[in-house]
Order: structure tokens, then sequence, then C-alpha cells
């Protein structure tokens, strides 16, 4: 079988994105009796109590039965959480699944789409695979460039994808901002604002994007529940735009690919966020003051706006602190794949392993600078 003549230059040329492996073999490997994940943002705090009641509830028998192809349920509590149609929602399997059919529904080779340089890479790669240009723009400021992307937009842009808050730096755009973009863009193409972290944002000059929607009919609006409402293990996220832009995205999207159980976490978790978002705010703002005074008073330089989660620039190569880290049971993202070379992102956990996490950094550093 000669795979030469099957396979699209852009698919044999795309890197291949490799997970780390299991929890339990990077312990073996590292020789650590314990392993705090500080690699995924992911919450500690666990899904909002109503979502855990339901999953802790899952009934066998419902494995067997298929679930609500399009989300009904989930689709009608997003809008009247929202107060729009639940039309103009589509929930996928996890926000990746409707990056994928946004550019799907939209993109054909040959046109292109605009992004940052450094940014939720997902965008660039789904574009590439699928045979369309990621347009990459330096970000300003560690945050999206507006005029900078505006400057790259010709005939055959087709998206525009903004990370609001930007991962990793967590730079955002406000509400005026966002507007001023949206009206230089112009209607000819669509523009994603990517919001997986909207729900750690409380500044109030935060764009109500899905308001915006009115009055600029090509705005789309990504959302998840794997973050903030910690259901990043069922694969649960959804998109909102006008019902139009859904009803053309939706042509693209696979029907059946949200699981009952996550569909059904998802809708407990809506009716039961207030006390969890609330906690969950105040356990981030803790450890990022926290971690923030341990590294100036190490000397090494932060980055971190919005979300869970802080950069720290380090004085050795990222994937060798990486591994020094392991050996401690400390697992951070390392950054040279978001195109910060040098740079760690540590996800924002419980006081007691931000402590833990500070003694490892400090020993380290102190003994690189030995």
């Amino acid at each position: 079988m000669n795979l030469d003549i099957l396979i699209p230059d852009y698919v044999r040329s795309f890197q291949v994105y490799t997970p780390s492996r299991p929890d339990h073999l990077l312990m073996q490997e590292y020789g650590t009796p314990l392993l705090h994940r500080l690699n995924n943002n992911e919450n500690p705090l666990g899904p909002p109590p109503a979502a855990a009641s339901v999953i802790a509830a899952f009934s066998p028998a419902r494995a067997a039965i298929y679930p609500s192809g399009d989300s009904y349920d989930l689709c009608a509590a997003l809008g009247e959480r929202f107060g729009i149609s639940p039309d103009r929602f589509l929930v996928g399997n996890g926000s990746c699944e409707v990056i994928s059919s946004v550019i799907k529904a939209f993109c054909q080779p040959g046109d292109n789409i605009i992004t940052a340089d450094k940014t939720f890479a997902v965008y660039e790669w789904v574009a590439g695979f699928s045979g369309i240009e990621a347009r990459l723009v330096p970000l300003l400021d560690y945050a999206f460039d507006p005029q900078g992307m505006l400057d790259r937009i010709d005939r055959k842009t087709k998206i525009l994808f903004v990370c609001n808050p930007n991962n990793p730096t967590g730079s955002c755009w406000t509400n005026q901002v966002l507007i001023d973009f949206l009206e230089k863009a112009g209607e000819e193409r669509i523009v994603v604002v990517d919001e997986a972290y909207r729900e750690y944002v409380e500044d109030p000059g935060f764009p109500d994007t899905i308001a915006l929607m009115d009055r600029f009919p090509n705005l789309v609006v990504f959302r998840t529940f794997s973050k903030m409402y910690a259901l990043a293990g069922l694969r649960c996220g959804y998109l909102a735009g006008t019902a139009e832009v859904v009803d053309m995205v939706r042509r693209t999207s696979v029907a059946y690919s949200v699981n009952v159980q996550a569909q059904q976490a998802a809708l407990a978790a809506l009716s039961d966020d207030a006390g969890h978002i609330a906690a969950t705010r105040a356990l981030v703002k803790e450890g990022k003051m926290f971690l923030r005074g341990v590294c100036n008073n190490l000397g090494l330089e932060t980055v971190g706006g919005e979300g869970n989660f802080l950069m720290i620039k380090t004085p050795i190569n990222d994937m060798l602190m990486y591994r020094r880290l392991m050996k401690r049971g400390m697992m951070v993202r390392t950054m040279t794949g978001f195109r910060f070379p040098g740079w760690i992102r540590v996800s924002l956990r419980e006081m007691a392993v931000m402590e833990s996490f500070a003694g490892a950094l400090e020993d380290e550093i102190r003994s690189i600078r030995k």
C-alpha cells in the first residue's frame, strides 16, 4: 500500500501532538510516590455539587442508550441562562470539536484564518491539517494585537480567532477593544472569541459577547465546561452565534458526539454554579498572589492576568525544569510548544499544593544558581 499517493501534503507534514503518558507510568519513570497535576489548568475543587451528584448516580443502564443527538436539554438550559433561543447553541465533544466544526463550515483549501502566534494551538492545528493557511500575528505586550490581526486580512480570510482571556498569558480584551475590532473586521468573515476561561474573569469591563451578537451577526463565542466547571474528563463545550451561523456550523458537526453523562453533568452544573464559581475564584486569587510573591522573592519573571494559571520564566531550559520538578512530584506545562521557550505554566490549586510546589521550585532554583 502506497500511502504517499493517498495522503495530502498538508496532512503528511503535520506534526503529531503527543499527549503525556498516564500518571502511574510517569510516577514510575521519575521515581516519585505522588504527582500533583499543575499542567492542564484543571479545577481542584471538582464539579459543582449538583453535577457531582449526577455523576455519582449515573445508572449503568444509561450506557446502552444513545444520548440526545443535539444535546436538546442542555441547549434549552443555555438558552434560558442567556436569554436567547436554544437554536443558537451547538454543543460539542469539548471546545476542540466546535473549533473543527467552525473551520469546516466556513473554510476550504486556499482560504486562511488569523490568530495569535502564542495562544491555544488548536485553531492553528485544525487549520493546518485541513489544508487551511493559519496566519499567526505576534502578541503585543503578551496580548492579542487587534491592529496586527486586521492588517493580515485579505479576501481569502474566513475566520479570526481571539482567545479571551488568552491561554497562556491571561491577557484580556475589554468590551470596547472587541467592539472596535468587530467594526473594523467587517461582516465578510467570522470572528470567533474563545472564552474557555471566561468564568474566572471578574473585571466589569470584560465583553458581554453574547449580547454583542445582535449588533455583530458574524460573532461566534466558544465556552466550555472543562475549566471552571471541572468536567474536563467528560468533554463538553459549546458555541453560541446567530441562528443562521449556527445552522451552517451544525451541518459540519457530528450528532451524538457528546455522551449522556456529560450532557447530564453540564446541565446540573449550570443549575448550581454560583457558590462553586465564587469558591474557585477565591482559590485562584489566593494561589496566584502567593505564587507571584514566591517568584518575586526568587527574582523570576511571571506573566498571568485572568485564568487559573501563571507563567514563570525559568533560568534553564523549560523541559529540563519540567524534569527536575517531576522528580519532586510537580507536573507543570512546558511552554516551548506555545512558542515561549524557557517558560513553564503552572495551574493554580489549593494552598497546600501551592506551598509544596513553591518549596520544590525554591530548592531547584537555589540548586541551579549554586
